[in-house]
């Protein structure tokens, strides 16, 4: 039987900055709108979203043989330490959890709600399931900048104030951008070996260079929209900096496979740490 510990790794953990950072961001630019139930609501769809294509990816890849000999997280399916059905039923649960909370905010709010969750859920199957993933085909960054950047970020905003406003696409692209990052050093550390199995990631489109310039540049976008977006509050993100110039330091050394993984982890500390100073700065202003 698998142990709980052993489900919580399969989760990823260190990758739920990603899920936890628009919410943060948007509940500091609603202010005084800010409404708990629906930022904790917004929260609970974000997380179940977020470990859902995490037990999903897990699955999919396992059952498809493109996880064997793989550096990184603990692989569920692909190890042995539990079936792939279990691990199925896992992220069919989280999706289950995220559609339920997004019901909830659906009824409180609008109704449309129903059509945006219904789309996240799709993507985040659809990313490495079923027969044509998009995941394989590199346009994974894509889809996180979408649904983990700008929907996740405008929509817990709008649950809590009723409005979508430009400020709030603003505020969501340098969420996006790092949500982005944190996917684009994953697939630049497992490069090579997608490449072997025909996962062509963007990673394994672009190339080596030109996937550590992307990484360094999701980096850099997100700094500056952040900046321009309210100053001078948003000077307190550069605080941020110096970690951001170790990781693009240990980017442009070279870095592989297994030296990549701290990188990986930092980056979704960076998120955060971003995510909460950004968040500081709006409320702020």
């Amino acid at each position: 039987m698998t142990s709980r510990a052993t489900w919580i790794l399969g989760a990823r953990p260190k990758t739920l900055p990603a899920a936890i950072a628009p919410v943060l961001v948007a509940t500091a630019l609603a202010q005084s709108d800010a409404r708990p139930l629906m930022a904790f609501l917004a929260l609970i769809v974000s997380l179940a979203l977020q470990v859902g294509v995490n037990y999903a990816n897990d699955y999919s890849d396992g059952v498809r043989g493109s996880d064997a000999d793989r550096v990184g997280p603990v692989r569920l399916v692909a190890s042995g330490l539990a079936s792939a059905q279990s691990v199925k039923r896992a992220a069919l649960f989280s999706f289950l959890v995220a559609g339920i909370s997004g019901l909830s905010l659906a009824f409180f709010t609008s109704w449309w709600l129903v059509v945006v969750g219904a789309l996240s859920i799709g993507a985040a199957w659809a990313y490495t399931g079923g027969k044509s993933p998009y995941g394989y085909s590199g346009y994974g960054e894509i889809s996180v900048f979408i649904f983990f950047g700008l929907v996740a970020t405008i929509g817990s905003f709008f649950v809590q104030t009723q409005t979508i406003t430009l400020m709030s696409f603003v505020v969501a692209v340098p969420v996006g951008c790092l949500s982005c990052a944190i996917l684009a050093v994953n697939n630049l550390r497992d490069r090579e070996k997608d490449s072997l199995v025909g996962k062509h990631t963007l990673a394994v489109r672009i190339g080596d260079r030109n996937s550590r310039f992307f990484y360094i540049a999701l980096l850099v976008v997100a700094q500056v929209t952040a900046l321009i977006a309210i100053l001078p509050w948003s000077l307190i993100t550069l605080a941020t900096v110096p970690l951001t110039f170790t990781l693009a330091r240990t980017i442009l050394k070279g870095a592989k496979e297994q030296a990549l993984i701290p990188v990986l982890v930092k980056t979704g500390q960076v998120q955060l740490l971003f995510a909460l100073l950004f968040a500081i700065a709006l409320w702020l202003s």
